[in-house]
Protein backbone atom coordinates (compact mmCIF):
# COMPACT_ATOMS: atom_id res chain seq x y z
CA UNK A 1 0.00 0.00 0.00
CA UNK A 2 0.85 3.81 -0.77
CA UNK A 3 3.19 5.97 1.97
CA UNK A 4 0.58 8.82 1.00
CA UNK A 5 -2.39 6.68 2.87
CA UNK A 6 -2.64 8.45 6.49
CA UNK A 7 -1.41 6.55 9.23
CA UNK A 8 -0.29 3.66 7.19
CA UNK A 9 2.98 5.04 6.72
CA UNK A 10 5.74 2.02 6.10
CA UNK A 11 9.12 1.43 4.82
CA UNK A 12 11.24 -0.86 2.79
CA UNK A 13 13.90 -2.74 3.75
CA UNK A 14 15.42 -3.12 0.61
CA UNK A 15 15.75 -0.88 -2.48
CA UNK A 16 13.45 -1.70 -5.92
CA UNK A 17 16.01 -3.79 -8.44
CA UNK A 18 16.28 -2.86 -11.59
CA UNK A 19 18.06 -3.33 -14.41
CA UNK A 20 18.95 -5.49 -17.99
CA UNK A 21 20.03 -7.89 -16.04
CA UNK A 22 17.19 -8.85 -14.31
CA UNK A 23 14.90 -8.16 -17.55
CA UNK A 24 16.57 -11.55 -18.84
CA UNK A 25 15.27 -13.37 -16.30
CA UNK A 26 11.98 -12.02 -16.48
CA UNK A 27 9.18 -14.33 -17.19
CA UNK A 28 5.64 -12.89 -16.35
CA UNK A 29 2.37 -12.76 -17.62
CA UNK A 30 -0.25 -10.32 -16.54
CA UNK A 31 -3.96 -10.06 -16.38
CA UNK A 32 -5.38 -7.77 -17.32
CA UNK A 33 -2.14 -5.27 -18.54
CA UNK A 34 -3.18 -1.56 -18.22
CA UNK A 35 -0.88 1.35 -19.74
CA UNK A 36 1.97 2.30 -17.94
CA UNK A 37 1.21 4.74 -15.33
CA UNK A 38 3.68 7.73 -15.12
CA UNK A 39 5.05 7.41 -18.62
CA UNK A 40 8.45 9.28 -19.12
CA UNK A 41 10.27 7.88 -15.73
CA UNK A 42 7.46 9.86 -13.46
CA UNK A 43 6.58 9.05 -10.33
CA UNK A 44 3.59 7.17 -9.56
CA UNK A 45 1.14 9.50 -6.97
CA UNK A 46 -1.51 7.09 -6.61
CA UNK A 47 -1.79 4.82 -4.03
CA UNK A 48 -0.15 1.38 -4.79
CA UNK A 49 -1.02 -1.88 -2.70
CA UNK A 50 0.09 -5.56 -4.22
CA UNK A 51 -0.34 -8.37 -2.14
CA UNK A 52 -0.25 -12.35 -2.04
CA UNK A 53 -3.39 -14.38 -0.31
CA UNK A 54 -1.90 -16.07 2.58
CA UNK A 55 -5.24 -18.63 2.66
CA UNK A 56 -7.55 -18.80 -0.53
CA UNK A 57 -9.86 -15.68 0.98
CA UNK A 58 -7.49 -13.62 1.89
CA UNK A 59 -7.96 -10.10 0.44
CA UNK A 60 -5.15 -8.25 1.26
CA UNK A 61 -6.23 -6.88 4.81
CA UNK A 62 -3.42 -6.62 7.35
CA UNK A 63 -3.22 -7.63 10.09
CA UNK A 64 -5.63 -10.41 9.61
CA UNK A 65 -6.57 -13.19 12.03
CA UNK A 66 -6.93 -15.96 8.83
CA UNK A 67 -5.24 -19.37 9.33
CA UNK A 68 -3.23 -21.28 8.97
CA UNK A 69 -0.97 -18.51 7.72
CA UNK A 70 1.64 -20.73 6.04
CA UNK A 71 -0.33 -22.80 3.21
CA UNK A 72 -0.64 -19.79 0.72
CA UNK A 73 -2.24 -20.70 -2.52
CA UNK A 74 -0.16 -18.30 -4.39
CA UNK A 75 3.45 -20.07 -4.32
CA UNK A 76 3.53 -22.98 -6.59
CA UNK A 77 6.68 -25.72 -6.97
CA UNK A 78 6.53 -27.05 -10.55
CA UNK A 79 9.36 -29.55 -11.90
CA UNK A 80 8.76 -27.54 -15.68
CA UNK A 81 8.12 -24.33 -16.77
CA UNK A 82 5.16 -25.18 -17.86
CA UNK A 83 2.40 -23.87 -14.43
CA UNK A 84 1.27 -27.65 -13.18
CA UNK A 85 -1.99 -27.65 -11.67
CA UNK A 86 -0.81 -28.29 -8.14
CA UNK A 87 2.34 -27.54 -6.44
CA UNK A 88 5.06 -30.34 -6.72
CA UNK A 89 8.28 -31.38 -4.58
CA UNK A 90 10.96 -29.95 -6.59
CA UNK A 91 13.15 -32.89 -7.79
CA UNK A 92 17.01 -32.67 -6.28
CA UNK A 93 19.53 -31.32 -8.24
CA UNK A 94 17.77 -30.00 -11.40
CA UNK A 95 16.29 -27.16 -12.59
CA UNK A 96 12.94 -26.15 -10.99
CA UNK A 97 10.50 -23.56 -10.73
CA UNK A 98 8.53 -21.62 -8.84
CA UNK A 99 5.48 -19.73 -9.50
CA UNK A 100 4.43 -16.79 -7.46
CA UNK A 101 1.07 -14.58 -8.56
CA UNK A 102 0.89 -10.87 -7.51
CA UNK A 103 -2.38 -9.49 -6.87
CA UNK A 104 -3.06 -5.67 -7.91
CA UNK A 105 -4.61 -3.92 -6.35
CA UNK A 106 -4.82 -4.62 -2.59
CA UNK A 107 -7.84 -3.14 -0.50
CA UNK A 108 -5.13 0.11 0.24
CA UNK A 109 -4.16 0.65 -3.74
CA UNK A 110 -5.40 1.97 -6.62
CA UNK A 111 -5.61 0.18 -10.16
CA UNK A 112 -1.92 1.54 -11.35
CA UNK A 113 1.02 -0.30 -12.61
CA UNK A 114 3.65 -1.16 -10.11
CA UNK A 115 7.76 -1.96 -10.22
CA UNK A 116 9.19 -4.01 -7.38
CA UNK A 117 11.00 -7.45 -6.89
CA UNK A 118 9.78 -10.66 -6.16
CA UNK A 119 12.24 -12.80 -3.93
CA UNK A 120 11.80 -16.20 -2.82
CA UNK A 121 13.53 -17.90 0.21
CA UNK A 122 13.81 -21.47 1.45
CA UNK A 123 14.35 -23.44 4.40
CA UNK A 124 13.75 -26.35 6.61
CA UNK A 125 10.32 -27.49 6.87
CA UNK A 126 8.34 -26.30 10.59
CA UNK A 127 8.06 -24.13 12.57
CA UNK A 128 10.72 -21.08 14.86
CA UNK A 129 12.12 -20.10 11.78
CA UNK A 130 13.91 -16.62 12.58
CA UNK A 131 13.98 -14.01 10.05
CA UNK A 132 16.20 -13.41 8.26
CA UNK A 133 19.01 -15.94 9.66
CA UNK A 134 17.21 -19.07 9.31
CA UNK A 135 16.24 -18.37 5.47
CA UNK A 136 18.12 -18.88 2.49
CA UNK A 137 17.31 -16.93 -0.97
CA UNK A 138 16.57 -18.72 -4.13
CA UNK A 139 16.14 -15.84 -6.37
CA UNK A 140 14.47 -12.62 -6.88
CA UNK A 141 13.58 -10.90 -10.24
CA UNK A 142 12.23 -7.30 -11.20
CA UNK A 143 8.73 -7.18 -12.21
CA UNK A 144 6.52 -5.06 -13.58
CA UNK A 145 2.73 -5.52 -11.65
CA UNK A 146 -0.20 -4.34 -13.43
CA UNK A 147 -3.75 -4.55 -12.52
CA UNK A 148 -5.17 -7.66 -12.35
CA UNK A 149 -3.17 -10.75 -11.09
CA UNK A 150 1.04 -11.05 -12.55
CA UNK A 151 2.53 -14.94 -12.61
CA UNK A 152 6.08 -14.68 -11.76
CA UNK A 153 8.19 -17.42 -12.82
CA UNK A 154 11.67 -17.96 -10.67
CA UNK A 155 14.09 -20.73 -11.97
CA UNK A 156 15.17 -23.04 -9.47
CA UNK A 157 18.68 -24.53 -9.93
CA UNK A 158 20.38 -27.18 -8.37
CA UNK A 159 18.21 -27.93 -5.36
CA UNK A 160 19.77 -29.44 -2.72
CA UNK A 161 18.64 -32.68 -1.09
CA UNK A 162 16.55 -34.09 0.44
CA UNK A 163 13.88 -31.18 -1.69
CA UNK A 164 11.49 -30.79 1.44
CA UNK A 165 11.32 -26.79 2.19
CA UNK A 166 9.36 -24.10 3.53
CA UNK A 167 9.09 -21.64 1.38
CA UNK A 168 8.55 -17.77 1.39
CA UNK A 169 8.06 -14.99 -1.35
CA UNK A 170 8.74 -11.50 -0.24
CA UNK A 171 7.09 -8.33 -2.75
CA UNK A 172 10.16 -5.22 -2.16
CA UNK A 173 8.93 -1.88 -3.48
CA UNK A 174 10.06 1.30 -2.34
CA UNK A 175 6.57 2.74 -3.03
CA UNK A 176 4.42 -0.22 -1.37
CA UNK A 177 7.19 -1.85 1.81
CA UNK A 178 6.73 -3.64 4.78
CA UNK A 179 5.05 -2.22 7.58
CA UNK A 180 7.67 -4.08 9.92
CA UNK A 181 9.92 -7.26 9.82
CA UNK A 182 10.82 -8.96 12.75
CA UNK A 183 12.03 -12.98 13.56
CA UNK A 184 8.89 -14.19 13.64
CA UNK A 185 7.68 -15.11 10.38
CA UNK A 186 4.29 -15.78 11.39
CA UNK A 187 3.89 -12.20 12.81
CA UNK A 188 5.75 -10.71 9.56
CA UNK A 189 3.26 -12.47 7.56
CA UNK A 190 -0.09 -11.83 9.49
CA UNK A 191 1.02 -8.07 9.18
CA UNK A 192 2.40 -7.58 5.47
CA UNK A 193 0.33 -8.20 2.67
CA UNK A 194 3.73 -8.33 0.93
CA UNK A 195 4.68 -12.03 2.03
CA UNK A 196 3.51 -15.48 1.36
CA UNK A 197 4.06 -18.17 3.33
CA UNK A 198 4.18 -22.03 1.83
CA UNK A 199 4.87 -25.05 3.60
CA UNK A 200 3.30 -28.27 2.14
CA UNK A 201 5.22 -31.48 1.15
CA UNK A 202 3.71 -34.10 -0.78
CA UNK A 203 4.02 -37.64 0.75
CA UNK A 204 3.56 -40.86 -1.97
CA UNK A 205 3.57 -44.08 0.11
CA UNK A 206 3.21 -47.57 -1.46
CA UNK A 207 0.87 -49.85 0.65
CA UNK A 208 3.13 -52.04 2.80
CA UNK A 209 6.26 -50.35 0.96
CA UNK A 210 9.15 -48.65 2.43
CA UNK A 211 8.71 -45.66 4.96
CA UNK A 212 8.73 -41.99 3.58
CA UNK A 213 10.58 -39.99 5.63
CA UNK A 214 10.04 -35.91 6.13
CA UNK A 215 12.22 -33.37 8.26
CA UNK A 216 10.57 -31.14 10.56
CA UNK A 217 12.27 -27.99 12.57
CA UNK A 218 11.30 -26.47 15.44
CA UNK A 219 12.77 -22.85 17.17
CA UNK A 220 12.69 -20.38 19.24
CA UNK A 221 12.91 -16.54 18.16
CA UNK A 222 13.09 -14.89 21.46
CA UNK A 223 16.05 -13.89 22.97
CA UNK A 224 14.91 -16.64 26.39
CA UNK A 225 14.46 -20.48 26.53
CA UNK A 226 10.96 -20.66 25.54
CA UNK A 227 8.77 -24.34 25.93
CA UNK A 228 7.09 -25.44 22.51
CA UNK A 229 4.28 -28.14 21.63
CA UNK A 230 4.54 -30.01 18.07
CA UNK A 231 0.87 -30.63 17.53
CA UNK A 232 -0.59 -33.10 14.96
CA UNK A 233 -4.05 -33.15 12.98
CA UNK A 234 -5.62 -34.05 10.14
CA UNK A 235 -8.18 -33.26 7.17
CA UNK A 236 -9.61 -35.21 4.88
CA UNK A 237 -9.89 -38.89 4.96
CA UNK A 238 -7.93 -40.10 8.34
CA UNK A 239 -4.66 -41.36 7.68
CA UNK A 240 -5.86 -44.49 9.84
CA UNK A 241 -7.64 -45.29 6.78
CA UNK A 242 -5.05 -46.64 5.02
CA UNK A 243 -3.54 -48.21 7.68
CA UNK A 244 -1.09 -45.27 8.36
CA UNK A 245 1.52 -44.70 10.86
CA UNK A 246 3.55 -41.91 11.90
CA UNK A 247 6.48 -42.20 14.07
CA UNK A 248 8.21 -39.04 15.04
CA UNK A 249 12.34 -39.88 15.16
CA UNK A 250 12.96 -36.78 17.67
CA UNK A 251 16.79 -37.67 17.53
CA UNK A 252 19.09 -37.49 20.98
CA UNK A 253 18.97 -33.77 21.72
CA UNK A 254 15.19 -33.34 21.43
CA UNK A 255 14.02 -36.49 22.75
CA UNK A 256 16.19 -35.99 26.07
CA UNK A 257 14.76 -32.38 26.40
CA UNK A 258 11.11 -34.12 25.90
CA UNK A 259 11.93 -36.54 28.67
CA UNK A 260 13.34 -33.70 30.81
CA UNK A 261 9.89 -32.17 30.15
CA UNK A 262 8.30 -34.99 31.79
CA UNK A 263 7.52 -36.72 28.28
CA UNK A 264 4.22 -34.32 28.20
CA UNK A 265 1.78 -35.24 25.25
CA UNK A 266 -1.39 -36.79 24.22
CA UNK A 267 -2.27 -39.48 21.84
CA UNK A 268 1.58 -40.55 21.64
CA UNK A 269 3.18 -43.97 22.62
CA UNK A 270 7.19 -44.14 23.12
CA UNK A 271 8.30 -46.47 20.17
CA UNK A 272 12.00 -46.69 20.52
CA UNK A 273 15.26 -45.36 20.92
CA UNK A 274 14.31 -41.19 20.83
CA UNK A 275 11.37 -42.02 18.94
CA UNK A 276 7.65 -41.44 19.46
CA UNK A 277 4.20 -43.06 17.74
CA UNK A 278 1.92 -40.60 16.54
CA UNK A 279 -1.26 -42.92 17.90
CA UNK A 280 -4.06 -40.19 17.57
CA UNK A 281 -2.98 -38.03 14.88
CA UNK A 282 -6.02 -35.91 14.50
CA UNK A 283 -5.67 -34.36 17.92
CA UNK A 284 -2.04 -35.98 19.15
CA UNK A 285 0.57 -33.48 20.81
CA UNK A 286 4.18 -33.30 21.98
CA UNK A 287 4.58 -30.90 24.74
CA UNK A 288 7.09 -29.13 26.82
CA UNK A 289 9.67 -29.24 24.21
CA UNK A 290 12.50 -26.36 26.19
CA UNK A 291 14.49 -24.40 23.45
CA UNK A 292 17.10 -21.98 24.13
CA UNK A 293 17.46 -18.76 22.90
CA UNK A 294 17.71 -18.27 18.98
CA UNK A 295 17.92 -22.49 18.86
CA UNK A 296 16.47 -24.51 15.52
CA UNK A 297 16.44 -28.63 16.09
CA UNK A 298 15.57 -31.11 13.61
CA UNK A 299 13.80 -33.94 13.62
CA UNK A 300 12.36 -36.51 11.40
CA UNK A 301 8.58 -37.65 10.93
CA UNK A 302 8.50 -41.18 9.37
CA UNK A 303 5.06 -42.07 7.04
CA UNK A 304 3.97 -45.76 6.52
CA UNK A 305 0.74 -47.32 4.69
CA UNK A 306 -0.73 -50.76 4.91
CA UNK A 307 -3.95 -50.61 2.39
CA UNK A 308 -4.28 -48.83 -0.66
CA UNK A 309 -6.63 -45.65 -0.85
CA UNK A 310 -8.02 -43.33 -3.09
CA UNK A 311 -9.21 -40.57 -0.42
CA UNK A 312 -7.87 -37.27 -0.07
CA UNK A 313 -5.65 -36.87 3.07
CA UNK A 314 -3.83 -34.52 4.70
CA UNK A 315 -1.36 -34.67 8.01
CA UNK A 316 -1.01 -31.50 9.92
CA UNK A 317 1.73 -30.87 11.86
CA UNK A 318 2.40 -27.33 13.97
CA UNK A 319 4.72 -25.92 16.40
CA UNK A 320 3.02 -24.00 18.96
CA UNK A 321 4.41 -21.89 21.77
CA UNK A 322 5.29 -18.13 22.55
CA UNK A 323 6.29 -15.44 19.50
CA UNK A 324 7.85 -11.82 20.00
CA UNK A 325 4.56 -10.19 20.44
CA UNK A 326 4.12 -11.79 23.93
CA UNK A 327 1.35 -14.33 22.85
CA UNK A 328 2.12 -17.80 24.78
CA UNK A 329 0.58 -20.12 22.40
CA UNK A 330 0.91 -18.62 18.65
CA UNK A 331 1.04 -20.19 15.32
CA UNK A 332 4.84 -20.53 14.65
CA UNK A 333 4.60 -22.92 11.54
CA UNK A 334 4.11 -25.95 10.24
CA UNK A 335 3.91 -28.08 7.04
CA UNK A 336 0.90 -29.88 5.76
CA UNK A 337 1.86 -33.35 4.49
CA UNK A 338 -0.72 -34.72 1.53
CA UNK A 339 -0.49 -38.11 1.50
CA UNK A 340 -1.31 -40.78 -1.63
CA UNK A 341 -1.41 -43.97 -1.01
CA UNK A 342 -0.34 -46.85 -3.93
CA UNK A 343 -1.03 -50.14 -4.46
CA UNK A 344 1.90 -52.08 -4.51
CA UNK A 345 3.06 -53.62 -7.58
Amino acid sequence: MSTRLAGRARRSTLALLTGAALATLLSVTAAGAAPLAGAGGATNAAAVDVYMQDTPTDVGLQPHSLNPLWQSPDIKVCTTAVECPTSQNPIVGQRNYIFVKLRNPGPYGDSVMEEGAIEVYRTTPGGGAAWPGAWTQIGWMGVPVYPGVTSVTIPWDNVPGPGHFCLLARWVSPNDPMTFEGPDIGVNTRNNNNIAWRNVDSVALTAGGLVQTRPFAIGNTLTRAARSSVVFSQTGAPFQTAGGRLVADLGPTLFERWAKGGKAGKGIREAGRNQVEIVDIGQASLDNLELNPGERIAFSLNFTAAAPTQEKIAVNVTQIGPDTTGAARADLGGVRYDITVAQRK
